[in-house]
């Protein structure tokens, strides 16, 4: 009877495999007919992708900002490498776990979690590995990169400088899963946190016209008896008064997230808003760790025999000496929420042709002062409002503008885009269109 359940379990997973990885048409994946609308002339734009940052400027291809720090780092790990090549395959290799030992990791594993443009060809970028950040700068023309900022266990993440560009706002991450909202100065001195609190706080903005007042998303964090964090609650629009120290919630719903908060010159504020997803602790996981326990107990089982295997024959019983594995595009994480690629290039609406990552339900959203909203695009993960009132946006897979009468022109299309920063110099402005 145990054998027949297990192999009904098996079937239904199969066929459960197959229709998801089964490709089927997209309800939304046609291209418009109509003439595509011009981009402006000096348009540059600058994306993240997979820890990787890139730029495009005007009419040029697009192409990877190649840190010279990160390469001096790389260049030490391979010399590294080269003097520790001959224990490979040796007993010096295996550990007193019985893992094999990494004496040189392939690469600095060191990513870009933030970056924006400041003056004309430059751009400002935070870098990050697992002990060290540090904030740098990089010369568009000469490739000449400057390390403005360099510590231990520095962790920034949404830079916005002000608009005269001498002072930066930031999010600054904590080891405990929280963060808060901190300012600095272009040279990297009187670094400051500016909020605090059991909460993520992120993508902070200057409010145009009062430089002691700024807006940034917040979301509380529930814990644990052991102090871990088990949920993260709404997430809403606050604006902090640095003279008064004073808090006023701006945008706050049980039923929605709120992020990244920009306002424009004439004082409409733009942000996401997006469907909360209550976290969910139903039967369901239940029955899933249920089915799953035996494949879990296989695999424990599996490397409780490969320890032994390497501590005495010195050979795993897998390709431990092959090529490292690569980060699956399939499942990846976008403004913080877990997205299925696979499922959200089949399904969700395109934008000219191009597959969008996040669903129609990320809207870009404008609010005047007095309240009244307008939806300015669907299918938004990131945008960057620039200086002029124009606006780039991402749908994870390409980078669009919204020229006149709010039509998206495609800028550049890449198979994973993360936040997008942009830059329309004066001769480009005339043709873009302010929200």
């Amino acid at each position: 009877m145990i054998i027949v359940i297990g192999l009904a379990l098996l079937a239904a997973l199969t066929a459960w495999f197959y229709w998801v990885t089964n490709p089927r048409p997209a309800a939304a994946m046609g291209t418009s007919s109509a003439a595509a609308p011009e981009l402006p002339d000096g348009l540059s734009v600058a994306f993240i992708s997979a820890g990787k940052l890139f730029c495009k400027s005007g009419n040029g291809a697009v192409t990877q900002i190649h840190s010279p720090y990160i390469q001096d780092i790389e260049d030490r790990l391979a010399r590294s490498k080269e003097r520790h090549s001959w224990k490979e395959n040796t007993s010096f290799q295996v550990s007193a776990s019985g893992q094999m030992k990494q004496f040189a990791s392939d690469g600095a594993n060191i990513a870009v979690t933030s970056a924006l443009f400041h003056k004309d060809r430059s751009v400002l970028y935070f870098l990050k590995d697992q002990g060290i950040g540090g904030l740098f700068s990089y010369d568009l023309d000469s490739g000449i990169e400057l390390r403005i900022l360099h510590k231990q266990y520095l962790d920034l993440a949404d830079l916005n400088l002000d608009a005269a560009g001498t002072r930066i706002l930031c999010a600054s991450a904590a080891k405990d899963g929280a963060s808060n909202i901190a300012s600095l100065d272009i040279e990297g001195n009187h670094f400051r946190e500016l909020t605090g609190g059991d909460t993520v706080d992120a993508a902070p903005a200057w409010v145009p016209g009062d430089e002691h007042v700024l807006l940034y998303q917040s979301a509380g964090l529930a814990r644990n008896p052991a102090g871990h964090v088990i949920a993260q609650g709404n997430i809403s629009i606050q604006k902090l008064n640095m003279r008064s120290g004073s808090i006023e919630a701006v945008l706050d719903s049980p039923q929605h997230d709120f992020l990244h908060p920009r306002v424009c010159a004439n004082g409409k504020l733009h942000f996401i808003r997006r469907p909360y997803e209550v976290p969910n602790y139903s039967s369901g996981n239940i029955l899933l760790d249920t089915v799953l326990f035996p494949f879990r107990l296989l695999r424990a089982l599996f490397h409780y025999l490969n320890f032994f295997s390497l501590m005495y024959s010195r050979k795993p019983l897998t390709g431990a000496a092959g090529p490292a594995v690569q980060a699956d595009i399939k499942d990846i994480i976008l403004k913080g929420r877990r997205i299925d690629a696979e499922k959200a290039l089949r399904e969700e609406s395109a934008i000219n042709g191009i597959a969008s990552l996040v669903p129609r339900s990320w809207e870009l959203v404008c609010r005047s002062s007095a309240g009244v909203e307008r939806v300015l695009a669907t299918n938004v993960a990131s945008y960057d409002l620039m200086s002029d009132g124009s606006i780039v946006y991402s749908n994870g897979r390409a980078v669009f503008m919204l020229v006149a009468g709010s039509q998206s022109a495609l800028v550049l299309k890449d198979d994973l885009v993360g936040d997008v920063a942009g830059r329309l110099n004066a001769e480009g402005a005339g043709r873009a269109t302010s929200a």
